[in-house]
């Protein structure tokens, strides 16, 4: 399965400038408006989602609505596995 990456520099390219090395392409699934937090859902490729909490604020100012096409930018200094 090939997931859509893109790197810093294409990024950039696109008129996005951030500092975080993973930015992945997609496409809004579905929007959960709570009370103070907005989860939103993305589809990368068909069956790989990414689901990011914001806030309800950031979600309005972003103009989220389904269908439209965002990046996931993925900042982390860890990431862990685990097995049960």
């Amino acid at each position: 399965m090939q997931l859509s990456t893109l790197n810093a520099l294409e990024v950039t390219a696109k008129k996005i400038q951030v500092s975080a090395r993973n930015a992945l392409e997609g496409t809004i699934k579905n929007i959960q408006v709570g009370t103070v937090n907005t989860e939103v859902t993305i589809e990368i490729t068909p069956g790989v989602e990414v689901t990011a909490v914001i806030t309800k604020s950031s979600a309005e100012n972003l103009q989220l609505s389904e269908g439209k096409q965002v990046y996931a930018i993925i900042k982390s200094s860890d990431v862990m596995i685990a097995v049960g």
